[in-house]
């Protein structure tokens, strides 16, 4: 067991991290598990959205976007807002693993830097909720489902945004190597930049048709 107190791997060097506890978990573990359980969600909503009567399969990705992104907030996000002494844990902890790890690439995150905390703070209680209820919009084909995913995809714009700026103004001097900036920072926040703005562009369409459609009902009365 590694022993409480030893000094960080994270930058700067200076940062204070009282009661620090090196990783238990290694890199490729903490990374498969992730990836192995994010693949068995999205395969499991795509085989459940195939049971769901008229579906387009642009709906069924979006469902298995949403489950995917909504419990990533909910469960992974919404465990580094609430435990802000997970690097302390002096025995394995999955999550708190994850943000040992992932704070090699952005140390913001084991220092608690306020726009982060805040930033996943509103993710993970408002924009993680509001991603299953898309999945629910979707597959019941609610009135307001185009509508929901543009306003989350906003939001998640919004973060992402907030996110990347107070790091450049703060000096994008957060990572321990080049490999885990682009590995982390930029590659795992990569897909809630270009993936809302599809989602964006298709519900602009969608809304605008629906609008149109309805204006020309109107007109013919």
């Amino acid at each position: 067991m590694a022993s409480q107190g030893e000094a960080h791997p994270y930058v700067p060097h200076d940062l204070k991290l009282p009661g620090f506890v090196p990783l238990f978990l290694s890199q490729s573990e903490i990374v498969g598990v992730y990836g192995i359980s994010s693949l068995l969600v999205v395969v499991f909503m795509w085989v459940f959205s195939g049971f769901v009567p008229k579906l387009s399969k642009t709906d069924r990705v979006l469902m298995c976007w949403w489950i995917f992104t909504g419990l990533t907030h909910m469960v992974l996000e919404g465990y580094f807002v609430f435990t802000p002494d997970f690097y302390q844990k002096t025995t394995p902890v999955y999550l708190a693993e994850v943000w040992k790890e992932y704070s090699k690439g952005d140390s913001r995150y084991v220092g608690r830097d306020a726009a982060v905390v805040s930033v996943e703070g509103v993710t993970a209680v408002i924009e993680g909720p509001a991603c299953l209820l898309a999945v629910y919009a979707i597959a019941t084909k609610k009135s307001y489902r185009h509508v929901l995913q543009l306003s989350i995809c906003l939001g998640q714009l919004y973060g992402t945004a907030i996110y990347f700026i107070t790091a450049i103004l703060e000096g994008d001097n957060f990572s321990t190597s080049p490999f885990y900036y682009y590995a982390y920072y930029v590659f795992a926040n990569h897909f809630w930049v270009w993936i809302p703005s599809l989602i964006v562009i298709h519900c602009w369409k969608k809304i605008c048709a629906a609008v149109n459609v309805h204006e020309q009902k109107t007109k013919t009365r």
